[in-house]
């Protein structure tokens, strides 16, 4: 899979990335905190993910500039999916994946 060659392969690894980080953060480290009362992973984890979301919010608005996606088409899901949890990772699949390869 090559990602970063294009704006949309870098989108498609922030996207895998901010996926990543939110089962990290809800599937680790928020039992740790509740089972264990340590809430380091949390502390260290929360801004991490929040960054990630950030970065992909707006690399969703840079690349749906760059490539003339229609807003109403494409970057509006990718934008709304992002707000649902792990729907990063069904765009990246579903929408993303495939505008890259037609972008070859």
């Amino acid at each position: 899979m090559k990602l970063l060659p294009s704006a949309i392969g870098r989108l498609r690894l922030l996207g895998l990335l901010e996926g990543v980080s939110l089962l990290l953060l809800v599937g680790v480290a928020v039992p740790l905190k509740h089972l264990y009362g340590d809430a380091s992973l949390v502390r260290a984890l929360g801004p991490l993910h929040g960054l990630l979301f950030l970065l992909y919010l707006l690399g969703t608005l840079r690349v749906g500039v760059e490539q003339h996606w229609r807003f109403a088409h494409t970057t509006w899901k990718v934008l709304v999916a992002s707000c649902v949890p792990f729907g990063t990772l069904y765009v990246e699949r579903k929408i993303l994946a495939p505008l890259q390869r037609q972008a070859r």
